[in-house]
């Protein structure tokens, strides 16, 4: 089949980096990176596959040596052996070790700890769905079956590989903890993440209604009079003719609605005239009626009798069609002022070519049809599989409206970063159903902002509302402010587009990434780093009804970090409760943070602002490369760097380098230095030369504010700021403005709340004086309250792949009053409690396979064990108890010394008499190998295939025994038992946290 674009086809690896042995061939593509490829014909795949790419790469440094009877490839980073020459009779022996973890995988190993990538689509969810597997692991490696992708010819054709039985290709990435490292050397196989347009990081309106060209356009210059920008307009399916007379669904459609459109040139031009990109949604699944105005031409095109009025298919494998579909259908429109496609294909995964996804063929297609004739390509459309990272950007489906919608989607766009598929859109507000609620919109609105593609969308129900005024004044209020904002972000988000272009970083990405050997980075799922220099933690619920507030809890890594709207520093290696009113959102800022925004987040621009506003966070150095281009392919790099010290804070901008000529003559720079406790003496110098500037301190934003920088592009510009006494103070109280706010919005009578107040700072001192007041407190109060002054406090969180829950304990300042105390009742109703102090956190996980404690010190799991196994058998129904007769089942555990027998009656040990001799089944195992079943980390079929388990016996009650594998959730393990308290000076308990 012939595409629009054929990647790169001389692409097999140097002979120094091939290994073959038998039926295996084994290609170092880096030293962490191999291909295993295994045939029993010794026919192997030089093709570029429909996801790898790229194989001619530098031989790494490798050593290839015999010891006694294997063959052994190490790197720095791996060692890969095997037995004898071939691998087709001993796949079983070939294994590889990853040298940072100590990890050893074997084929087909199954991989617990894989973090998980991303899915094809939200579409009818309302929350959880399950992901794929990722190509990063906290076992430190993963492995990625590329057998089944389709491969491309000489000539372009996408052809299967008709390889023969027994085939296998995979690609093996072993690389520990350095998640980075995984995801450059994907991108080095298998392309760069492109760069997308800087107008597609904007605001977007789309809407599945049926606008006309009057109403769409009155509605964009609704949001142009209330200064709120877009950047980009989706016209929804009804842009073409839907009542089609004919067999048609009216899906599919690229005809006019003339009835709405009468002259969509004219429309779209005046779209582009407000300075909006368009796109118009796709159906092509039904492909090309009568009533459509191409029909004739497609069919003396495609050889058809136009008089005849039959449907033309959508025909994947017919490059006629896809000659006409590109040329005589889209083409068109696109000169008509059409900028890109959102490509809406719900109809399967399965086409006329075996193996081939249609999805997959629209994404590359389209994409490199854009590419071959525009300067800025972009398609909108769903994951087709790994390797969608070359087709920006996602469309993630439609989701319901829920809060439970809202809270998975943090969590999904940021595990997307495993796959580095950094550019997910999300249908902001939800898209269909549920209960239409501001506080939701609102809070949607705020992830939107963070997210990588914000676009506000619902189905065709007239009581979906979208639009910020919609709903209320106060909600107006907030969310056209951040969407102002989102507009304002664009230099920063289009600097970091160019770093996932060129450094393979995704925009939005899991704590993880950057704080690998931090066992509390992966038990924060609501929360992600945004770019270099920001930490999101967006609100997910709504807000309590005694508190009046949100409430998120972040984990902040080691180093100092600052609240970004206020300015306060906010302590590092510690949990917070961050509880926040409508308006609110928990960002946070690193220490020597520099942020770089647009001055002016009320202009419908997309051009290179002439204004700026650089964010600055003290108490550390730090560096930023502002780049931006002229869309044609010249780039600039502005250097904005900044050096901390307590008597002086110094900033230089400029000069630019590259290309220059796309930026503004004269550009006028505001600084504004974030977190300064009093203003400071300012001072500065333009290319040598001593300027004046304005500076003004905004006290409430804990803010001093320089202005009337005016630079040219070849200019340096340094500031200076000098404390006005010894040094700055900076920061604020983080802890005390908080115990005020949470005050401030309580439900709680006026006078307790003015006595609460006047013990303020008794209270900051030693919370135990809040105990005359517990009473009066709601619950969510006393917690409230509790966890800001004393830094302890729990946060349960549900496992967002449905599969258990985590309970959060913390002490920040590792108090000695404190206790914390779990009582779990397991599958067989045997209780297990725990007490002892809280440490500065424990991590309490549990799922249907094991429970997990983790603090500073501990790292604890328990599995089912042999034992556990045995008394589920004593628990079986009994109309099963029945079937199985006393020494039915003959456990030997081939690791113990010496082998060690279990005569199994229902989980009794039996010693006497062997009963029932023709109805016997012999196990046979290694301890761990049994319990890898057990607790469903492996299948028996994986164990027998791979030699590790040999079972004899009545081959038709071997079967009826299957059951008894299958070992119950461990769902009566329930970390929200967990309970936190502080004790008194005299050693009692005043109050649960």
């Amino acid at each position: 089949m012939k595409q629009t674009y054929t990647p790169p086809v001389s692409n097999l690896t140097g002979s120094r980096s091939i290994i073959t042995a038998g039926g295996l061939r084994c290609t170092l593509l880096t030293k962490r990176l191999l291909r295993l490829e295994f045939s029993p014909e010794r026919q192997f795949e030089d093709r570029p596959s429909q996801v790898f790419w790229f194989r001619d790469l530098p031989t790494p440094e490798f050593e290839l040596r015999e010891e006694s009877s294997r063959t052994k490839i190490s790197t720095d980073c791996l060692e890969c052996s095997w037995e004898g020459e071939s691998l087709i009779e001993k796949k079983a022996s070939l294994q590889i070790c990853v040298k940072e973890t100590g990890a050893v995988w074997q084929l087909d190993a199954g991989n617990p700890a894989n973090m998980l990538g991303t899915t094809r689509t939200l579409d009818n969810s309302a929350g959880w769905v399950e992901l794929e597997q990722g190509l990063v692991s906290r076992s430190g490696w993963a492995v990625y079956d590329d057998s089944q992708s389709l491969v491309f010819t000489r000539k372009g054709e996408l052809v299967s590989r008709e390889a023969g039985e027994g085939c296998r290709d995979l690609y093996f990435f072993g690389h520990g903890l350095d998640y980075q490292a995984a995801l450059s050397d994907f991108s080095k196989v298998a392309g760069k993440v492109p760069l997308v347009p800087r107008w597609a990081l904007g605001n977007w309106w789309s809407r599945f209604w049926a606008y006309s060209d009057e109403e769409l356009l009155a509605l964009m210059d609704a949001f142009q009079e209330r200064e709120i920008p877009l950047s980009v307009c989706v016209v929804d399916m009804d842009w073409h003719i839907t009542e089609t007379g004919n067999d048609s669904s009216g899906w599919t459609g690229y005809t006019w609605n003339r009835e709405l459109f009468p002259e969509p040139e004219e429309f779209l031009a005046e779209l582009h005239r407000r300075g909006l990109k368009v796109a118009l949604n796709l159906h092509p699944a039904e492909g090309i009626h009568s009533h459509e105005d191409s029909y004739p031409e497609i069919c003396l095109a495609l050889g058809r009798d136009p008089k005849a009025g039959r449907p033309i298919d959508f025909d994947v494998e017919d490059p006629a069609f896809v000659e006409a579909y590109f040329s005589l259908l889209h083409h068109p429109l696109e000169k008509q002022g059409v900028d890109f496609w959102w490509l809406d294909w719900q109809q399967g995964e399965l086409s006329g070519i075996k193996g081939l996804d249609p999805l997959w063929w629209l994404n590359h297609n389209h994409y490199h049809d854009l590419a071959s004739r525009k300067q800025d390509p972009l398609i909108f459309s769903r994951w087709s599989g790994l390797g969608s990272h070359r087709y920006p950007l996602g469309f993630s489906g439609d989701a319901l409206v829920s809060w439970s919608s809202l809270a998975f989607q943090p969590y999904f766009t940021a595990t997307a970063a495993n796959v580095n598929y950094g550019w997910w859109s999300h249908d902001i507000g939800g898209h269909m159903g549920g209960i239409e609620d501001p506080e939701l919109y609102t809070r949607w609105v705020q992830f939107g902002v963070f997210s990588p593609i914000f676009r506000l969308h619902s189905g065709k129900n007239r009581y979906h509302e979208r639009r910020p005024w919609g709903y209320n004044p106060e909600v107006n209020q907030i969310t056209s402010r951040y969407m102002r904002l989102r507009q304002q972000l664009i230099p920063y988000l289009y600097t970091m587009a160019y770093r996932s272009h060129r450094e393979d970083i995704p925009l939005v990405r899991p704590m993880y990434h950057e704080w690998p050997r931090e066992e509390q980075a992966y038990h924060c799922p609501d929360q992600y780093l945004f770019g270099s220099e920001l930490l999101v933690a967006p609100y997910l619920t709504p807000r309590d009804h005694d508190t009046r507030l949100s409430r998120q809890v972040v984990w902040l890594p080691e180093g100092k970090w600052f609240d970004y709207f206020s300015g306060l520093r906010v302590p590092g290696n510690s949990y917070q409760a961050v509880y926040g009113g409508l308006g609110d959102v928990p960002l946070f800022a690193r220490a020597g943070a520099i942020l770089p925004l647009a001055a002016d987040g009320r202009e419908n621009t997309l051009e290179t602002p002439e204004s700026l506003d650089v964010q600055l966070f003290p108490l550390a150095d730090g560096e930023f490369q502002l780049i931006e281009d002229d869309g044609r392919g010249a780039v600039s790099e502005l250097p904005l760097v900044q050096s901390y010290s307590p008597q002086s804070w110094r900033v230089t901008i400029g000069p630019a380098e590259g290309e220059r000529g796309h930026l503004p003559v004269e550009r006028s720079i505001r600084l504004s230095f974030r977190g300064l406790e009093q203003s400071a003496r300012v001072s500065a110098e333009r290319s040598g030369v001593p300027v004046d500037l304005e500076a003004r301190y905004l006290k409430e934003k804990m803010t001093l504010v320089v202005s009337g920088v005016v630079v040219e592009a070849g200019d340096q510009v340094t500031v200076e700021l000098q404390p006005k006494k010894d040094a700055f103070q900076v920061g604020g109280d983080y802890h005390r403005i908080t115990f005020q706010k949470l005050l401030q919005h309580f439900r709680l009578d006026s006078w307790i709340k003015e006595k609460i107040s006047l013990q303020e700072d008794q209270l900051l001192d030693d919370p135990s004086g809040l105990e005359p007041y517990l009473q009066s407190l709601a619950d969510t109060q006393r917690k409230a309250l509790l966890e800001t002054l004393t830094g302890v406090g729990r946060h349960v969180i549900k496992d967002k792949q449905g599969d258990g829950l985590t309970a959060v304990a913390w002490n920040n300042e590792e108090r000695s009053d404190t206790e914390y105390a779990l009582t779990i009742q397991d599958t067989f109703n045997q209780p297990h409690f725990w007490k002892s102090e809280v440490p500065r956190y424990v991590i309490i996980r549990a799922n249907k396979k094991a429970v997990s404690i983790y603090t500073p010190e501990i790292s604890w799991k328990r599995y089912f064990t042999v034992d556990d196994w045995v008394r589920y058998l004593r628990d079986l129904p009994p109309e099963l108890v029945e079937k199985i007769p006393p020494g039915s089942i003959r456990l030997i555990l081939t690791d113990h010394s010496p082998e060690e027998e279990a005569w199994v009656f229902l989980g009794g040990k039996e010693s006497g008499e062997r009963e029932n001799q023709n109805r016997q089944v012999n196990i046979r195992v290694a301890e761990q190998d049994f319990l890898s079943v057990v607790n469903q980390e492996t299948s028996m079929d994986e164990l027998q295939r791979d030699g590790k388990i040999q079972i004899s016996g009545d081959l038709q009650w071997i079967q009826e025994l299957a059951l008894l594998f299958s070992i119950p959730s461990l769902g009566s393990f329930c970390p929200e038992t967990l309970s936190v308290q502080m004790r008194s000076k005299t050693g009692g308990c005043y109050a649960f946290v």
